[in-house]
């Protein structure tokens, strides 16, 4: 039984001995900071059963704790607010019970149900940026809390492999590559073929120029400029299965693969299942004709295929064109189905995508609900907005974006800088101080952006996520690597700690730590990283106060400094574990 579940029953049963009234529930919520307490109890919402004086009843529930609970052992009333304060012995048997930190708050894998959690599925075109960036942080620290959660999880990537976007740089190439491969150029693969993206768009923006200077519209002129039509010919070809186009679209996309995966590795990300778009482009044609049978969708006369969603507030969504073809909104309903049939526990998807895209996914779901499929109430679109430079909006086609691998480079760097001015490291190996460069570097990354909602649109300050103090990955990382030097000089304890009379620092870290396991449910729930991310800061800055306020090596007595000691190592254990979810390695040393 829980502590609320415990106070709970005896509040109602004084509510019941004193006043004659029957509680349905009880409302508790933190104590606030300038008041003496460890749990608040909320009056106000009794008096609908309990007629009189809100500080007097209060008065008589909190004299009724105190004399038939054994852990409160003392109360103020403030107002509508009763506030108990507990007793050691509670904090300490809660401390004493839990055996290994390392997994507190972690539930093994309980659901037969599985979830499906996609994000990056990046375009063959060019490198990942700093928008990917957000999505893979974002997708894979979901995945990691679902699991931490006790779900079953497959982490998953559609990869944009085909279209208009893939030929332009392919056509690029192959137009002013002179044979170019990443060997030859000492690029990686989705660098080389993104130039050529870049090149494609620039030629195209002088022909657009010149046509316009023969007097044609600037819209006309970009429908008719060649290298446009050359490129939608070639995509013609490859949907044809013309021998040459299609060896030379695996050459390449074969290059981006291979850059995509050292960029994948650096970050720290994974993935168990992979699709790609040129095996899905042409799924959800059947389910289009069952869904005219069902009478889910409409025929127009031309042919085309639609779904009404008037009613439900939306509009009328075209699901196939009236030549016959496919649009997005078909492969994405022939997708979801496949992963389905591929993995049949699977009972749920998340779908990690830009928050331009909101529309869309509310209609993706509401179509697949109406086809009849159970695992699409259970679908959810992990919408987040932009990330910004202090320089402005990046754009791919004109070589603006911030490329993720040189991002990667430039925290590394900065991490070095500002390690370098702290003069700590003096004694690491090289090896080392690369190592810790690049673990400070990306761990300020992935914090400055996981900290914020995902919904919020984030201004991204690379100096200032690599400070060492305030809310950021460094300062964590450091508190870690301090506790660690605590426990080296301390060596090792074990046991359970006797009674004694705890410090309020030490009773506020405790009680932080037993946030934990409903945090990591809540970040679950609202697949929010952020939830998590901040509440490590926040047991960070209360364990920085109970170091500054407490001698932990200078104890007074040898169980003191067991207990201080144990519980350094617990919020280390706790740090770990949330950074581990977040995607963030905690180094020993800094």
């Amino acid at each position: 039984m829980t502590l609320q579940q415990n106070l709970e029953t005896h509040i109602k049963q004084a509510a019941k001995k004193l006043y004659q009234a029957d509680l349905e529930r009880v409302e508790f919520q933190a104590t606030r900071k300038d008041f003496e307490g460890d749990i608040t109890v909320v009056i106000f919402p009794m008096l609908r059963s309990i007629k009189g004086n809100p500080v007097k009843i209060g008065e008589g529930i909190g004299n009724y704790l105190v004399e038939n609970l054994e852990k409160v052992v003392k109360f103020n009333v403030i107002k509508g607010f009763l506030n108990l304060v507990l007793s050691d012995a509670y904090f300490l048997d809660f401390f004493n019970s839990v055996r290994d930190f390392s997994v507190f708050g972690i539930k093994p894998e309980t659901s037969k149900d599985a979830v499906m959690v996609e994000y990056s599925s990046p375009n063959t075109n060019k490198p990942l940026h700093l928008g990917h960036v957000r999505n893979v942080l974002l997708g894979y620290s979901v995945s990691e809390i679902l699991k931490a959660s006790g779900k079953k999880v497959y982490k998953t990537q559609i990869i944009n492999d085909r279209g208009i976007h893939i030929c332009k740089s392919m056509l690029a190439w192959k137009k002013w590559g002179n044979g170019e491969t990443p060997e030859s150029s000492g690029l990686k693969g989705d660098k080389l073929v993104g130039n050529y993206y870049v090149k494609f768009d620039q030629e195209y923006k002088k022909e657009i120029q010149q046509l316009i200077s023969e007097g044609l519209e600037e819209k006309e002129a970009k429908q008719k400029a060649p290298l446009l039509l050359e490129a939608q010919e070639m995509l013609r070809k490859w949907e044809a299965g013309d021998p040459e186009t299609v060896a030379l679209w695996k050459k390449m996309n074969s290059w981006v693969y291979i850059g995509f995966d050292q960029t994948y590795k650096a970050i720290g990300v994974d993935f168990d299942v992979l699709y790609y778009e040129s095996d899905t482009y042409l799924l959800g044609k059947d389910i289009i004709e069952e869904g005219l049978q069902k009478k889910v969708f409409f025929k127009e006369k031309d042919g085309s295929v639609w779904c009404d969603l008037t009613n439900e507030g939306l509009d009328k969504k075209l699901v196939l064109r009236s030549d016959g073809t496919a649009v997005y909104m078909t492969q994405d309903i022939g997708t979801a189905v496949q992963r389905v049939i591929d993995h049949p526990d699977v009972n749920g998807m998340i779908y990690t995508v830009g928050n331009e895209q909101d529309y869309h996914f509310k209609v993706l779901f509401l179509i697949l609900k109406k086809l009849g499929y159970g695992w699409a109430e259970n679908l959810y679109h992990l919408s987040y907005g932009m990330v910004d430079l202090p320089s402005g909006k990046m754009k791919s086609r004109e070589g603006t974006v911030v490329d993720a691998d040189d991002l990667i480079a430039q925290m590394e760097e900065t991490a070095k800088t500002i390690s370098e001015e702290l003069g700590k490291i003096d004694d690491f190996s090289d090896e080392e101080k690369k190592k810790l460069y690049h673990t400070i570097g990306l761990g300020a990354l992935k914090y400055y952006i996981l900290k914020v909602d995902p919904k919020k649109r984030i201004l991204f300050n690379p100096e200032e996520s690599v400070d060492f103090q305030g809310n950021t990955g460094p300062f964590i990382q450091y508190t870690y690597a301090r506790i660690q030097s605590i426990l080296r000089k301390a060596g090792a304890t074990s046991g359970a700690v006797k009674l004694i009379e705890l410090h309020p620092k030490e009773k506020e870290l405790i009680k932080q730590l037993q946030l934990f396991p409903e945090v990591v449910a809540q970040a679950a729930q609202q697949y929010s990283p952020a939830l998590l991310a901040n509440y490590t800061y926040d047991l960070v800055k209360g364990f920085n106060s109970f170091y500054q306020n407490v001698s932990i090596l200078g104890a007074n007595t040898g169980a003191e400094k067991q207990f201080r000691v144990q519980l350094s190592g617990a919020v280390a254990q706790v740090i770990k574990t949330a950074f581990r979810m977040l995607g963030i390695q905690v180094p020993e040393r800094m």
